[in-house]
């Protein structure tokens, strides 16, 4: 059964949020780039954190048979990128985060509010 964006969107949230992922933030990239429809960005407070919100993402792709396209930066946990087409999840360490901040890179989207 295929998943749409914003189905895939809600699995991964609940998965960074599930391992307490820190200023998680979904935005909006329809109409502003054709690289994803969706950026999950949060950040964990160590490389063990880091780590456990990628590899929960990870699983429930899995779990909801969503091909992963790419899965990057595991091993140093420093900025994590799992993505699954429509949706690219970016899981920062934050000292990274504040670093990249690529909330301002991208601040053309809009930010998806949650309910």
């Amino acid at each position: 059964m295929s998943k749409n964006p914003e189905e895939i969107m809600a699995f991964v949230v609940e998965a960074a949020e599930d391992k307490k992922a820190a200023n998680l933030v979904t935005l909006n990239l329809k109409g502003v780039s054709p690289i994803a429809d969706y950026f999950v960005i949060c950040h964990g407070n160590s490389e063990t954190q880091v780590q456990a919100i990628a590899t929960e993402a990870r699983k429930k792709a899995h779990e909801y048979g969503v091909n992963i396209r790419s899965y990057e930066g595991i091993d140093t946990a420093r900025w994590v990128l799992l993505d699954l087409g429509d949706v690219v999840l970016h899981v920062f360490h934050r000292d990274e985060r504040e670093y990249y901040n690529i909330e301002r890179l991208w601040s053309d989207a809009k930010i998806v509010e949650r309910v």
